[in-house]
């Protein structure tokens, strides 16, 4: 199995800031797909401070970031991945031209993006990572693993909202956005055969209406769908594709990475749409975006907003 894809997403139940989706994709000199089992000298599931050398945490966003913890461990790995694909962003522009490119032109379109600057990184430490990364790509060379990408897709409310009225729903703009990163994805992988596997998206269990008409060029075989797991095939034996949503995905580290760097992303994004509206109305706290709170957050800066003249379709996701 040369090639593993990994994908996720942050953002999806917050009314304010980005949808971020992601994929990780990753070669292999063979079939052994445990990168945790290959890489344990380097890597690890929770944060570890032990020497010679702390190893870096490779896992669901949630494990390693919350408000109380900080983003530390979060930005530690999304920089030090980077740092293997030889991207060393120095500020918060440089990482959204790494991870995002195709949404860079669209930036300055979003008041609190434009001309946004903030240097990276935020609570990680340079020194340590400057490090940290030629002792990974050393370890990985050993292992016969190689990253190859790390690439992000990120939806602001007018996109999210046009989406979830085309599809119908924000699961299907979720499953429809995800299966078109995935298919960039695999073109990174040539005519050699791919493991991929993604987080669930909510309740979904059926994906192969979505995956026919995002390859409508082969036959998808489904494989078996389930709370669990849902599989599915396609394509000739020496290129074959097995993908496969999992309950629980984070637990494949092509998805953990995938699922920090959507999230470090957002928080990114995050970050400077707090700036922009804290600096402009007294006394305003923060917001994550989601739902109570970001009914308070819109509810504060209403007459700022419309002093600037600045449209809710721009703010605000609908669902």
């Amino acid at each position: 199995m040369p090639f593993l894809i990994g994908t996720d997403e942050a953002g999806y139940s917050p009314n304010l800031g980005p949808l971020v989706i992601s994929a990780s994709v990753w070669w292999l000199d063979d079939g052994d797909v445990d990168l945790y089992k290959r890489l344990k000298s380097v890597l690890c599931k929770e944060p570890s401070r032990k020497a010679p050398l702390r190893r870096l945490a490779i896992a669901d966003s949630k494990a390693l970031y919350s408000t109380a913890q900080g983003l530390g461990c979060l930005e530690r790995g999304v920089l030090a991945a980077l740092g293997l694909l030889n991207d060393s962003p120095e500020n918060w522009l440089g990482v959204w031209q790494r991870l995002a490119p195709c949404a860079v032109d669209n930036l300055p379109s979003l008041p609190w993006h434009a001309e946004y600057e903030l240097p990276v990184p935020l609570a990680a430490d340079g020194d340590e990572l400057a490090t940290l990364i030629p002792k990974l790509a050393k370890a990985f060379e050993r292992a016969g693993v190689r990253l190859v990408a790390l690439k992000s897709r990120a939806v602001f409310p007018d996109e999210f909202n046009r989406a979830t009225l085309e599809y119908g729903n924000k699961a299907e703009a979720l499953s429809r956005i995800t299966l078109e990163l995935l298919a960039q994805a695999l073109e990174l992988c040539g005519d050699q055969p791919v493991l991929a596997v993604g987080d669930k998206h909510g309740g979904r269990n059926q994906y192969s209406r979505l995956l026919q008409q995002q390859f409508p060029d082969v036959l998808i075989e489904v494989h078996g769908e389930s709370l669990l797991e849902s599989i599915y095939r396609w394509g000739p034996e020496g290129s074959r594709i097995d993908l496969r949503f999992k309950a629980g995905g984070e637990s494949f580290l092509p998805v953990a990475l995938a699922s920090m760097a959507s999230k470090y992303l957002r928080e990114l994004s995050m970050r400077a749409f707090n700036d922009f509206w804290c600096g402009r109305v007294e006394n305003l706290a923060p917001t994550a975006g989601y739902p109570v709170d970001a009914r308070r957050f819109m509810a504060a800066i209403q007459g700022v907003q419309a002093e600037l003249g600045i449209n809710r379709a721009v703010l605000w996701r609908e669902r």
